[in-house]
């Protein structure tokens, strides 16, 4: 169903693209939005290696819940920020493309479990996390991406 990565050479490990997705924070989440058009919005993430899904969150409400109602496969790129080899001026840089099929985290304290992981990618402030759970939770959207199809690849961009 999915095709087989065309420049095979670059390719990853599964291993390595996990890790990828699990330290880096960011990526770019594609879904097929309003009038067939691509929409594409970065987004922090949480991968979670017990189940192997990625969770996000976001407003309750916008282009991006239209798109997933609609339509519930997307795309999720990650990539890192490279590295030089010495004396080259090119940079090396790791991506991972997930496809997979997405839906909306209706159990609460799921939800609740999802925003203290992604809160805790960016800070270790237990004050901080209190605050934003009890403020911030009840206007949040949590979702979650099975992922289908992972491949990932070590570009380099000379």
């Amino acid at each position: 169903m999915f095709r087989k990565m065309r420049r095979f050479k670059q390719q990853i490990s599964d291993e390595e693209c996990i890790e990828l997705l699990k330290n880096e924070k960011r990526g770019v989440l594609s879904v097929i939005g309003e009038n067939g058009y691509p929409y594409g919005i970065p987004l922090n993430h949480f991968y979670d290696g017990k189940d192997g899904k990625l969770y996000f969150h976001g407003a309750k409400e916008g282009h991006k819940l239209d798109a997933i109602k609609a339509c519930n496969k997307v795309c999720y790129t990650v990539f890192d920020k490279g590295y030089r080899k010495e004396g080259e001026w090119a940079l090396n840089v790791k991506s991972v493309v997930v496809f997979g099929e997405i839906a909306l985290v209706s159990d609460a304290e799921k939800a609740k479990e999802i925003c203290t992981e992604l809160c805790r990618k960016f800070t270790d402030d237990e004050e901080y996390l209190e605050y934003e759970i009890k403020n911030s939770l009840p206007r949040v959207q949590c979702l979650e991406l099975t992922p289908q199809h992972i491949t990932g690849k070590l570009v380099n961009e000379s």
